[in-house]
């Protein structure tokens, strides 16, 4: 009886079906991959920005205060405020609109180093007609052992 299994003392070894408690990360590592190539090679892309090429100033930083305004001039004499371009003849009428909502407002021209200096001068009368006191111009570090 030792071998022997009967109808009375037999233990029923069905199998049963069980769920699976693993998840399954290869798609996810997949997934996550895909996204992290498409944002390496889309994230240099959405730098927008005119290149200008600033003078160089032996001169210090200055701390960025909330209600500053930088306005880039780049080669082709083109203007833009905070990065938007603005049309020849609308730019007194958009640094009214901007004095008027902030009026200790401060104005940064960002010049190339190739703009006559007289254009630079009427962007900086067009500025002051618009009630803006507060104008500098804006500069990259330069030799400290050059001498004027």
């Amino acid at each position: 009886m030792s071998g022997s299994s009967g109808a009375s003392g037999s233990i029923s070894r069905r199998s049963v079906p069980t769920t699976l408690a693993e998840i399954n990360v290869t798609p996810l590592v997949d997934v996550m991959l895909v996204l992290l190539i498409v944002f390496m090679i889309s994230a240099p892309l959405m730098q927008q920005g005119v290149q200008v090429d600033l003078p160089k100033a032996n001169a210090q930083s200055l701390t960025e205060v909330p209600d500053q305004v930088i306005l880039v001039i780049n080669r082709s004499r083109q203007i833009s405020i905070n990065g938007n371009t603005i049309q020849s003849g609308l730019l007194r009428m958009k640094l009214e609109a901007i004095s008027s909502v902030k009026p200790q407002v401060e104005i940064f021209i960002q010049a190339d180093q190739g703009i006559p200096y007289g254009f630079i001068a009427q962007v900086m009368a067009e500025v002051k007609k618009a009630r803006i006191n507060r104008v500098g111009l804006v500069t990259e570090p330069g030799d400290p052992d050059l001498k004027l």
